[in-house]
């Protein structure tokens, strides 16, 4: 595939420009030490000291559990959570704006409530009292200028989103037909021709669910906080998210369930929740141990609702929402279904037990880095970036000549892959990573070098160009080899054993060290050929 050298040099072409779209299109994520933001490190409070390391282990994985469901919160993309040992959580919040409120909420105690899950029927007679609550309070023109003015159809388009079609959207009109019949005024209340909600709102594929597009998901948050809107709703019944994005056909969705708006039990009664597997049929389960008092009320309650969903929720966001089978009193158990991996059910136990959380969780590091300090990284990194190439164009040109000038053009495409892979791959950009870019733009250029020499000794012993050119790829080729080997492997046990800025230039310095190896070994090759087409063999060259 690789033989010509216009086939080496269209894929350069097209890896450089995936690559060079990824950078573009997404752009890098600067990390805290870049763009600012707060470092916490929380640990379990312990004072008396009669817990054990298990039961701080348990702890330290509840609290991540936590915060992970409130990212949302933060008001930042995407938060560093990483555990250390048994005992300590390390948080990292980039870009950061309310630092209080955001250690109110990695101290916040979760709460875990266990609901009813009612009918999407029982909503349905409210969403034309919401379409008017939304209408009234911001007006036809800040509904327009939101995207969301979309006018009621006489007939609205079923279609199945299980199998990719369009939207099921519920509609005003779906109450009761003889009600419309006897309250439709003579003149159209302008009133009544806009669904700013009821039309975002898709029928979901669980009982008491209706599904959320993803781009639609900030309007639907900013109607469900307006106090005229939940006024509207039916009395005891709540609209809350779920956790998780679902894909249905090619777009994606969020789940909006109906639920009772009183919980029925809190976590505050949960003793215990582990996973495992139903020894009869092999399937994944939680079991759960509630308090005497818990017990006695989660019995009466289920014995009620038999066959209806239970759903779990954690901080405002439902969890889970199992099917209730039977009664259940102080011990009980969660089926996950055949087929779900073990794992799925850990995090629910997880789930569970986070809501019980005994412990409190404190700060005992606090530090913030201010933007200006983290603008100045920024430009410095960018100095020492560019000084460095510059120094290295220059010693190649001149030492190399046209070999030289080769190598900075494989250089060119060896920045454009090693930034476009950071961008693609999510990675954050920090200034350890900065450093660990530098490294490994000099390890780049330290395989061309070994290959130059290899070629120039092959010359020297009076080999033909390209019999030279071949011999010095071919046996510099271990050394590279050996060479990006070793080193990666150091940064991959940097990477895994590693925290917060180690981590940063391990990733950076793994993600260097590939792209080095392909740019010294095939981009320069490639360089090399294109060099040589035009040449006779006996023709000398620029090395």
């Amino acid at each position: 595939m690789f033989k010509t050298p216009r086939s080496r040099l269209i894929t350069i072409i097209l890896i450089t420009g995936i690559l060079g779209w990824q950078l573009y299109s997404k752009g890098l994520k600067l990390g805290l030490d870049l763009q600012g933001g707060m470092h916490l490190v929380l640990e379990v409070d312990d004072p008396e000291g009669t817990m054990t390391v298990e039961a701080k282990a348990d702890m330290i994985d509840r609290v991540d559990r936590i915060i992970r469901t409130r990212i949302d919160e933060f008001g930042v993309e995407e938060p560093l959570i990483q555990k250390v040992g048994g005992e300590r959580l390390i948080v990292e919040l980039a870009g950061i704006d309310d630092q209080d409120r955001a250690k109110e909420i990695v101290q916040r105690n979760a709460f875990l409530e266990f609901k009813l899950v009612l009918l999407t029927t029982d909503m349905t007679a409210a969403l034309s009292r919401i379409d008017r609550s939304v209408v009234a309070a911001l007006g036809i023109d800040s509904i327009r200028a939101l995207g969301a003015d979309v006018v009621a159809s006489e007939q609205p388009e079923i279609v199945d989103l299980l199998f990719g079609g369009g939207d099921t959207t519920v509609t005003a009109e779906q109450v009761d037909t003889a009600e419309v019949v006897e309250e439709v005024p003579e003149e159209e209340d302008p009133l009544d021709s806009f669904q700013p909600f009821s039309s975002k709102l898709n029928m979901g594929d669980i009982p008491g669910t209706y599904l959320i597009a993803l781009e639609d998901i900030p309007t639907v948050e900013l109607f469900l906080a307006m106090d005229e809107v939940q006024r509207a709703l039916p009395r005891d019944q709540a609209l809350q998210w779920g956790m998780e994005l679902v894909g249905r056909g090619a777009r994606t969705y969020r789940y909006l369930w109906v639920l009772e708006e009183d919980p029925f039990l809190t976590g505050d009664r949960l003793e215990t929740a582990t996973a495992g597997r139903d020894p009869q049929f092999n399937q994944s389960q939680v079991q759960f141990e509630l308090s005497r008092a818990g017990g006695r009320t989660f019995g009466q309650f289920t014995g009620q609702h038999i066959g209806d969903n239970l759903a779990i929720v954690l901080d405002g966001e439902v969890q889970s929402a199992p099917v209730i089978r039977d009664r259940i009193g102080a011990r009980g158990q969660i089926d996950m279904g055949s087929g779900t991996p073990l794992e799925e059910a850990s995090d629910l136990a997880l789930v569970l037990r986070a809501g019980a959380l005994p412990a409190k969780i404190n700060i005992i590091e606090e530090r913030t880095v201010g933007p200006s300090l983290g603008q100045d990284s920024v430009d410095a990194g960018k100095i020492a970036g560019m000084l460095g190439i510059a120094l290295v164009v220059l010693v190649m040109l001149a030492y190399y000549r046209v070999a030289g000038m080769l190598a900075v053009g494989a250089l060119g495409v060896y920045v454009v892959l090693v930034l476009g892979g950071l961008a693609a791959l999510g990675a954050v950009l920090t200034v350890p990573g900065i450093a660990g870019l530098i490294l490994s733009i000099g390890m780049a250029v330290d395989a061309n070098v070994l290959i130059f020499e290899r070629i120039r000794e092959e010359l020297a012993v009076g080999r033909a160009t390209r019999t030279a050119v071949e011999e010095g790829f071919q046996h510099a080729r271990s050394a590279i080899v050996d060479a990006n080997m070793t080193t990666l492997i150091t940064a991959l046990i940097l990477f895994q054993f590693g925290t917060g800025p180690v981590r940063g230039f391990a990733v950076t310095l793994s993600i260097g060290i590939v792209a080095s190896f392909f740019s010294a070994l095939f981009v320069t090759r490639s360089f090399f050929l294109l060099y040589l087409q035009g040449k006779k063999a006996s023709d000398p060259i620029s090395v």
